[in-house]
């Protein structure tokens, strides 16, 4: 029973977004009249006035939300895409990690999501920080881009266009996070199946040798109505991902909370707040951890990681 609710919230998720989007985008959802007294399971979605509603599930058919004129530097006018990062349940198992590299084709040190162990001090406990782009709202890394190549999105989305990447790596410096990575090398990647026309939003080939690459938010998944990578792979729901005018952010395990009121209740912050840069990823205290910290052994990034027994 309990994994029937799981994979009802996750289809609940993966429709909803959807549906949030059609007041974006303009599409529409095909479903068939709702005269079927016998139907018994539904999906809760959110329709394009912002209210929710009870659907069929069997009704319910998959729709492409990829607007006509997409442009992939405008992204999704009308929306701002956020990310709640919850410090107490974070164990270090690296699945969001993984999930990245194998979605974004990357290998080796160019992790674009890593996760840190912190201790304030010797007295004080330690726990584990998932750190990766904070896509800011005044991001310094664009101001300093001669070229371009660095843009931020209508939807909040800060991404790099390689095409235009000349490899100054103006932007690593600028960063306060110290996120970006340079390819200093040809990737060793092996074959990357689904090749697509690049964009700068999804490339769907290797990176690049001398251009700079970083967390995207996965606008590529977006599109689809889906959750980013490291949000779907995390085990212990450290990460929620959603929109700030429609004042909700989703886990993996497809539970929707309401932003405003998780940040205030848990006392969600930002990193470095004091330098204005505005980031879109919330940080909530590693307090009433419902995972223990464990030590274990390191990666290939040199960040310890917990030893699983199977």
């Amino acid at each position: 029973m309990e994994n029937d609710n799981q994979q009802s919230k996750r289809k609940f998720f993966e429709l909803g977004i959807k549906f949030g989007l059609l007041a974006t985008v303009g599409t529409v959802v095909a479903a068939k009249a709702f005269g079927d007294e016998k139907e018994t399971e539904t999906v809760e979605l959110m329709s394009t006035d912002g209210h929710l509603v009870h659907v069929p599930a069997s009704e319910v058919k998959e729709v492409a939300i990829k607007p006509k004129g997409y442009d992939p530097r405008v992204g999704f006018p009308g929306k701002k895409f956020v990310m709640v990062v919850d410090l107490a349940k974070c164990k270090n198992a690296l699945k969001c990690q993984n999930a990245c590299n194998k979605g974004h084709y990357i290998t080796g040190e160019n992790a674009w999501l890593k996760v840190y162990k912190m201790q304030e001090s010797e007295e004080t406990a330690p726990y584990y920080m998932p750190t990766q782009c904070q896509h800011c709202d005044k991001p310094p890394c664009v101001k300093v881009c001669p070229v371009d190549a660095t843009f931020k999105r209508e939807d909040g989305i800060v991404l790099i266009d390689n095409e235009r990447c000349i490899g100054c790596r103006f932007c690593m410096a600028a960063c306060p996070y110290s996120i970006r990575v340079f390819n200093w090398n040809e990737p060793e990647q092996g074959v990357i199946e689904n090749k697509t026309e690049y964009t700068p939003d999804f490339c769907g080939e290797p990176s690049v040798k001398g251009t700079v690459d970083k967390c995207d938010f996965c606008p590529h998944q977006i599109v689809k109505g889906e959750l980013p990578f490291c949000v779907k792979a995390c085990p212990n729901d450290v990460f929620a991902f959603g929109d700030m005018y429609e004042d909700a952010v989703t886990n993996g395990s497809g539970e929707t909370f309401k932003l405003s009121k998780l940040l205030k209740d848990r006392a969600g912050n930002r990193l470095m707040e004091g330098l204005g840069t505005e980031p879109s990823v919330y940080y909530l205290p590693p307090v009433d951890r419902i995972q223990d910290f464990e030590e274990g052994l390191k990666n290939f990034n040199g960040f310890e990681s917990v030893h699983k027994k199977e």
